[in-house]
């Protein structure tokens, strides 16, 4: 006779008895959140719209076709404002899968906007309707830009309801303990993702950390039912498919509740981005493509064209600035504007980079003498000290917003370096590394990176290394534009510098 199933940890009496109002709010947020959505999406449009008309063209201007037929602004306004709307509906971009993280959003409102401009521009030539060139040149990029700014600030809301806990989908995981303990701390360092993990089912507990000791764990495949009723749980995610047959996952996708609780499927996958993957269904096998990395072709020319012309604009723009870091350095200390190093760059080859001197010109002689401190606060690889002795007073404010690396932009023009990429080490550091970490030399190392806004000097060398390979992996020009958005964010900050 079999043991039956029992429990390791379950969830208080109290809190199963208050969860069915919980999870009734949970389900619902995401109705609300696409209700809110739309009501701004069409303030932003009729403000756009409309605001664009009455300063180009006023309240009574018309369009005349080729048959003398007028049509007035306002009634093609309020279609255009109609068809907008429309486009973003059927785009999804309002879906609970692609808010609150990712670019899928942002893509998809783009996208759908400037098929809404293409629509428009053909209906206007099938109809022969002369429309105002201004009207339709201005409201479509503004409309695009306040949308996008209307949805990074719901974003911003839905990211610190998230953080708290609300507006989350409640998840039960399922799978080996490893596998379980793996993909609950990748959904807890990332709770904006909306996934809050209330459960787990694996037939060991004992790689789940002691800090989840607040979530229901039971030991049997055969208390995913009764972890389900008693966690209401309205996401069931599979981490590893090994002790389950497909005869077992196809009935417990059939046992959730259709339109309120769903199945999601992890494979073994980490660190792929959403472009490189492909799912295609054969024979009823969803199998997944995954794309190789590539590292020639017009994509990098691309990266190199788009180096070049920011870096050259950033020169440009930055160039008082540049002159004014100089002339501090300068007058602060003695010794050199600028610092230079020999890095490890693109394919294991060396280069001198170019930094405004942060530090005392003995620094470099000093190091091996600091490093035996206790106050180093490094790690395995990477020396890092949080109040070195070596830095100047202006050195501090320059490193405090990464202003004493403003002159790598000449790296970058020299082709170097890139302005987004993992970050450039010393050739000390790379004769550290593990064989796997020389991926990161099939790119050229950036100015700015994951590295850079995910916590700078604060990470750890493992994190380091995981979110440089991400990148190399899974870059895009997209991806880059991006990141110095969020590097911009991270300086401003000054979070993680020192």
């Amino acid at each position: 006779m079999a043991e039956a199933p029992t429990s390791v940890t379950t969830a208080p009496a109290s809190a199963s008895a208050s969860a069915a109002g919980t999870v009734a709010a949970s389900t619902d947020w995401g109705v609300f959140y696409r209700r809110g959505v739309l009501l701004t999406d069409l303030l932003v449009l009729v403000w756009v719209v409309f605001g664009v008309q009455i300063a180009w063209l006023g309240f009574e201007s018309v369009a005349v076709n080729d048959d003398d037929l007028k049509l007035g602004y306002t009634g093609i306004s309020v279609c255009v404002i109609l068809l907008w709307l429309g486009a973003l509906a059927l785009s999804d971009t309002r879906g609970a899968r692609v808010v609150g993280v990712g670019s899928a959003e942002y893509r998809l409102v783009a996208d759908s906007s400037a098929r809404v401009f293409g629509l428009l521009a053909i209906a206007a030539f099938l109809l022969h309707v002369e429309l105002a060139r201004g009207y339709v040149l201005i409201a479509f990029p503004l409309g695009i830009v306040v949308l996008l700014l209307s949805r990074w600030m719901w974003r911003q809301w839905l990211v610190a309801k998230r953080r708290s806990g609300s507006f989350s989908a409640r998840v039960l995981l399922v799978g080996s303990s490893q596998s379980v303990a793996h993909i609950a701390a990748q959904l807890q360092r990332l709770p904006e993702a909306g996934y809050r993990v209330i459960g787990i089912v694996a037939p060991s507990t004992s790689a789940v950390p002691e800090q989840d000791a607040g979530i229901a764990h039971y030991s049997s495949f055969d208390d995913v039912q009764r972890a389900l009723d008693e966690t209401d749980a309205d996401t069931v995610v599979i981490t590893s498919a090994d002790e389950l047959s497909p005869e077992r996952v196809r009935q417990l996708s059939w046992s959730l509740e259709p339109g309120h609780r769903h199945l999601v499927v992890a494979p073994s996958l980490t660190d792929i981005g959403g472009p490189r993957i492909h799912t295609r269904p054969v024979q009823g096998l969803p199998l997944i493509h995954v794309e190789t990395p590539t590292y020639e072709g017009r994509k990098l020319y691309a990266k190199r064209t788009f180096d070049v012309l920011g870096a050259l604009g950033l020169v440009v723009v930055l160039s008082p600035v540049l002159f004014v870091l100089a002339l501090a350095v300068k007058t602060s200390s003695r010794g050199p504007v600028f610092f230079r190093q020999e890095r490890v760059g693109l394919k294991g080859t060396p280069f001198q980079m170019i930094k405004f001197r942060s530090m005392v010109v003995d620094a470099e002689q000093r190091l091996q003498e600091l490093s035996t401190l206790d106050r180093a606060e490094g790690n395995t690889v990477l020396f890092k000290m949080r109040d070195d002795p070596r830095v100047t007073a202006i050195g501090r404010v320059m490193r405090r917003f990464s202003l004493d690396e403003l002159p790598q932009l000449f790296n970058v023009v020299a082709g170097q370096m890139s302005l987004v990429g993992p970050r450039p080490p010393l050739s000390r550091e790379v004769e550290r590394y593990d064989p796997h970490v020389h991926r990161r030399f099939l790119v050229k190392p950036g100015m700015t990176g994951l590295w850079q806004v995910s916590g700078r000097s604060d990470l750890s060398w493992e994190d380091s290394v995981r979110l440089d390979l991400f990148y190399v992996e899974n870059w895009s020009i997209t991806g880059d534009l991006l990141l110095l958005w969020r590097t911009a964010r991270a300086v401003t900050a000054s979070k993680g510098a020192y």
